[in-house]
């Protein structure tokens, strides 16, 4: 048995470095984007571009979601959810455009919902046959700070606070993400505030809250993004932990699990599909892990570092099929991604399973 002695206090063996580290390293030259030949940075590629690797290999669909009349979408620092019932993708947006509603296509149906403008993240689910949104609304501009429940024409149907919510710990400041769990409680996080998870019920009452910012393994630097786990039987809550570079579980009630996967560029956002997850990281990239946080492919991966989680990159400066900023994400059921990149003028990208 050969020792790597990477860390004075915890030894692995061969097999867990090669499977966690090298293996991910081995992979990351077929990930990279392939723009069509002679095509320079701004260029517009008339033909799709591939990303990713194996079982996980995707095309970047050119000009998806772009809007007509060469208008711009506005400020992207949201998220995008898929409805698979319909197949209607959801994006949202700082601007007045507030929430963009697309066909799998690409082509823009309607805007709804101009008072949430500025949802940060957000969740979707279905209640009694009906598909509900729940966003984390951030933008200070519109309404304070918030947790919005609309249906998909844009009505209100819950907000949080509300007369029934109670006192909640460190305020509503810097609210970054939501999830909903299957019996309908609701998590929300402050990560640009006090760092702290909280848990509704489906009225919004508040249940409990937990979690701080710290050094300490089983607190916060960030909880950038929301997701329940289903994976592994009794659900879980799976937190992006952005400015610790990592994901980590916790039960439903605010027990700490663990650390899930580790060593990622600034995760931002969660998307689960069968035992797999796709993560938006702010540093240019969506990586794919397995079910034990491994990853299995890297998409979009951007070579040019001073892009790496910058708002102001023009569309000019960018590239079919590689990411500046990924914000936002989700997996639509047949394993297609829809991409949110944080920028000023608003990007949106398709990547189409192979």
């Amino acid at each position: 048995m050969i020792l790597f002695f990477l860390d004075p206090a915890e030894w692995v063996d061969e097999t867990a470095i090669l499977m966690r580290y090298l293996i991910p390293f081995l992979i990351s030259p077929l990930v990279f984007a392939h723009p069509e030949s002679g095509t320079q940075p701004g260029d517009s590629p008339h033909s799709a571009v591939r990303t990713g690797n194996g079982a996980w290999t995707y095309e970047a669909v050119p000009h998806w979601g772009e809007l007509p009349d060469g208008k711009i979408i506005g400020p992207t620092h949201g998220g995008v959810v898929v409805d698979n019932d319909s197949g209607l993708i959801y994006a949202s947006t700082d601007s007045e455009l507030s929430l963009l509603v697309y066909q799998p296509d690409g082509k823009l149906l309607r805007t709804i919902a101009p008072e949430c403008q500025g949802f940060h993240a957000m969740a979707i689910t279905k209640e009694n046959g009906k598909t509900a949104i729940f966003g984390a609304q951030l933008n200070g501009n519109k309404p304070p700070q918030r947790i919005c429940k609309i249906d998909t024409d844009g009505k209100i149907l819950l907000e949080i606070p509300n007369a029934g919510t109670g006192e909640v710990a460190g305020g509503w400041k810097g609210l970054t993400a939501v999830a909903v769990a299957p019996d309908g409680r609701i998590f929300a996080a402050t990560g640009y505030g006090a760092q702290i998870i909280h848990q509704f019920d489906a009225s919004g009452k508040l249940l409990k809250s937990f979690g701080s910012k710290g050094e300490d393994e089983k607190q916060f630097n960030t909880p950038h993004g929301l997701a329940v786990d289903t994976r592994f039987g009794e659900p879980r809550l799976l937190v992006a932990d952005r400015e610790k570079r990592r994901l980590v579980h916790f039960d439903l009630e605010g027990n700490w699990l663990g650390v899930h996967a580790s060593m990622l560029r600034r995760p931002c956002a969660i998307s689960i599909l069968g035992d797999h997850i796709a993560i938006a990281e702010l540093e240019a990239r969506v990586t794919i892990l397995d079910k034990t946080g491994t990853p299995v492919a890297f998409l979009g991966d951007n070579p040019d570092k001073s892009q790496w989680a910058k708002f102001p990159v023009p569309p000019t400066e960018m590239q079919l099929g590689i990411f500046t900023a990924p914000h936002g994400l989700s997996f639509d059921k047949d394993g297609n991604l829809y991409v949110e990149d944080w920028n000023k003028t608003g990007r949106l990208t398709k990547l189409k399973k192979q």
